[in-house]
């Protein structure tokens, strides 16, 4: 199995300050993790490329990308909301973390892997069509999913989302498009207070009360997204992988363990192999417990590898 590893030392030019949970050391965790336990030794590493204006709009108003732009600080942060901080590098480091997807994308179609990993930041999946927020000013997982559809000709593509908090940016972009299912698992109620109904055919969205544990998650997962992915047919799947529903995680309270990430990712690995010859790429999206987000990742990427 061969496994694409996509990063980029560039990721860690967005910097919120030492005492925001999304920091630069989220990544070291992994890579630090990875290359102690050997694995890192199996994987097929990559420097990520900038997304193209061209891949970007496809997400995102070119207006949206402007005033964004227009808005970066010489020096300090600029709020956009609440504690999502843009600094004067912040752009960069985004770009690299959308062009990753792009590129574990075209890795999978040409046969350069099986599947990708992207270790990348700043996250994506709160990123809204024409709204920035929840630490994520470029939605990675959609700009992906529409390169795929532009460039490959897909017709069905799966974005599949298992962070504690809900993808309420990638269901924004995609709730009116036929070409692309969002199955996102969430706790409830929670940030980010929106889309949370199921009113739309293509978002399945699967809420879980805190404290929900492993058990019921794996429950819901089983009942809400099997059945989906089974008569959608993807053709490629996309994974917003979070880790912050970890028990050690002080962002929510779902108390996953390290296990439960390396179950989803099988589950998914076999609709992969099933439907889209086994056609799959992972984005990093949330985990701020460092020692939880390492060890959680590890088991993802070991689920990617067939391990």
């Amino acid at each position: 199995m061969i496994t694409s590893f996509i990063s980029h030392e560039d990721c860690a030019l967005h910097d919120m300050g030492p005492w925001h949970p999304e920091n630069p050391m989220r990544l070291k965790a992994i890579i630090d993790q990875l290359e102690m336990s050997g694995l890192m030794n199996q994987l097929t590493q990559y420097k990520a490329c900038p997304v193209t204006d061209e891949q970007l709009y496809r997400a995102h108003p070119k207006a949206h990308i402007h005033a964004l732009q227009l808005s970066l600080p010489e020096q300090g942060f600029t709020t956009l909301e609440e504690e999502t901080l843009l600094g004067p590098r912040s752009l960069e480091a985004a770009a690299y973390a959308a062009g990753a997807v792009v590129q574990g994308i075209d890795q999978v179609f040409k046969n350069q892997a099986n599947n990708a990993f992207c270790a990348v930041r700043p996250p994506g999946h709160h990123a809204e069509r024409v709204e920035s927020m929840g630490f994520c000013f470029y939605n990675n997982v959609a700009v992906g999913a529409l390169h795929a559809l532009e460039v490959y000709k897909l017709d069905r593509v799966a974005i599949v989302d298992f962070d504690v908090h809900h993808g309420n940016g990638t269901v924004d972009i995609f709730q009116n498009d036929p070409r692309v299912m969002v199955c996102s698992s969430f706790q409830h109620p929670f940030y980010p207070w929106r889309y949370a109904s199921s009113k739309w055919e293509n978002i399945i969205n699967t809420p879980l009360d805190a404290h929900s544990g492993s058990l019921a998650f794996r429950r819901t997962i089983e009942a809400d997204w099997l059945p989906a992915l089974q008569k959608f047919k993807p053709q490629l799947i996309l994974v917003s992988a979070g880790f912050d529903a970890h028990r050690e995680d002080p962002m929510g309270e779902l108390n996953l363990e390290d296990d439960d990430f390396h179950w989803v990712t099988r589950l998914l690995m076999d609709q992969a192999k099933s439907h889209c010859d086994g056609r799959l790429v992972s984005v990093l999206e949330g985990g701020y417990d460092l020692s939880a987000l390492a060890r959680s990742s590890h088991r993802h990427i070991e689920a990617l590898q067939g391990l």
